[in-house]
């Protein structure tokens, strides 16, 4: 019997664990869920014979170790900062580790120690990262293969409502973190190569720059760009392609309402706002406004903003609630981002009948004998329910899938890694698309960047 340790069993580890549980009696598995709390662990053990539900302090060293050694691979589903740790213990008693977290320079200094033990230290096995680097090599790979030069790569991907459970003005709800939402594009200026010219957009103007897309069935959304477009340049072997790009997807017109959230300075999260424990929602818009003795909140709102009130705009604001002077916001030395991420879990929490959907969109120029194609690849992806989500699916089964590989041995390569050699890709991919993730493609002319196409 082999060994399975997982370490934390919160929502994205519900596909995962599915899809183990589902491989255990035939591949002889035993799977020991580990997590902070014994009955999140048991919830989703539901009794199987070939699971073990146990509770795990991640910061006891003397669990931890105890844990790792007896298992015959470790996947960590801890958030990325914890990972670490994990995987230095993984070293010292010779384990694999999957994670599906981005690959920081912590983990990338074991590379070697990792190689020189035969280890096998796969990251960036999830969704986003995960899919994504997968999807892309794909057919990128299969454009070198060809004999094509790649001119283009843009990929964008967004955690969104399902069009069945789409109930509000902002077309959007919290389907992973909402302080990840709130906090998105901060941190620096996002950074892309477009047609050979370097781009920077700041923060305050970041959500104003907006790609749109169309995907069949689905119909039209928009993508911000990410931070840094270009940390994958020479991963993919982009060097020299004249134009790379990454966005998050949202419904068309989010991004325009989100930056009224910015312009007022509501997304901050540098410092603490007095009495925030006691404020009240209208309290909290009003500390952005400028004073007026005779002027409400609303009229001040609508002044700074430039909008009128028949703007759709306002509409999208008034459905939050923002101007209730009974709600308190009940948080203590909380910052304006904190706040702002209260206010709109109360209108954007998923339901318990409500689902999710993922949506991925890959776009490839390249030429070949002369002539400029591109490739368009689109993926959706519907959640089940309120515990098997399209993210939990998503992010979940690439790591599962990849963790039985290796235990395998179908995954052989050592070293810390990305999921973007076709030894690791190929039957990934080829297996989600057993579980409805699969990627259609469509070509056409590529005819290079059209500023009055592309971008608005």
């Amino acid at each position: 019997m082999r060994s399975i340790l997982i370490i934390g069993a919160g929502r994205s580890a519900s596909s995962l664990i599915r899809y183990l549980l589902s491989k255990a009696i035939e591949e002889k598995l035993h799977l020991i869920i580990a997590d902070i709390s014994l009955e999140q662990a048991q919830k989703k053990a539901k009794n199987h014979s070939n699971a073990t539900p146990i509770a795990l302090d991640i910061f006891d060293e003397v669990q931890r170790h105890q844990a790792i050694k007896k298992a015959s691979i470790v996947v960590s589903m801890l958030p990325a900062h914890l990972h670490i740790q994990v995987a230095r213990d993984c070293l010292t008693y010779g384990k694999n580790l999957v994670t599906a977290s981005y690959v920081n320079d912590a983990m990338l200094l074991l590379n070697e120690e990792v190689k020189a033990k035969g280890l096998i230290f796969m990251n960036e096995i999830g969704l986003d990262p995960g899919i994504d680097h997968m999807s892309a090599m794909k057919v990128i790979d299969e454009i070198r293969e060809s004999g094509g030069k790649m001119l283009l790569f843009e990929s964008f991907c967004g955690g969104l409502v399902a069009p069945e459970s789409d109930s509000n003005l902002w077309n959007y709800k919290f389907t992973w973190s909402p302080r990840n939402v709130v906090l998105a594009g901060q941190g620096g200026a996002a950074k892309f190569i477009q047609e050979g010219t370097y781009k920077y957009i700041p923060y305050n103007n970041l959500f104003k720059r907006t790609e749109f897309l169309q995907v069949e069935d689905y119909g039209r959304f928009e993508a911000y760009p990410n931070r840094d477009s270009l940390k994958y340049r020479s991963v993919y072997g982009l060097d020299h392609a004249l134009t790379l790009y990454r966005g998050t997807i949202r419904r068309v017109g989010f991004s325009k309402a989100w930056n009224m959230f910015v312009q007022l300075g509501m997304t901050d999260d540098s410092y603490i706002m007095e009495n925030s424990q006691t404020m009240s929602y209208r309290e909290f818009i009003n500390s952005f406004l400028p004073y007026h003795p005779t002027d409400s909140v609303e009229i001040k709102m609508r002044l700074i903003l430039k909008i009128d009130p028949d703007d759709i705009m306002w509409d999208k604001l008034v459905e939050l609630d923002l101007f209730n002077a009974t709600k308190i916001i009940g948080l203590e030395n909380a910052t304006p981002a904190q706040i702002l991420e209260k206010i709109l879990s109360d209108s954007w929490t998923l339901q318990p009948e409500d689902k999710d959907m993922i949506v991925m969109y890959h776009k490839f120029g390249y030429e070949k004998e002369g002539v400029r194609t591109q490739i368009d690849s689109k993926m959706v992806c519907i959640g089940e329910d309120q515990t098997f989500t399209a993210m939990a699916k998503t992010v979940g089964l690439p790591v599962a899938i990849a963790t039985l590989l290796i235990l395998n041995k179908k995954i052989t390569t050592t070293g810390v890694q990305l999921p973007i050699t076709k030894e690791v890709y190929l039957p990934i991919l080829k297996e989600l698309e057993e579980y409805g993730v699969f990627f259609s493609e469509q070509k056409a002319p590529y005819y290079g960047y059209n500023p009055d196409v592309v971008f608005k």
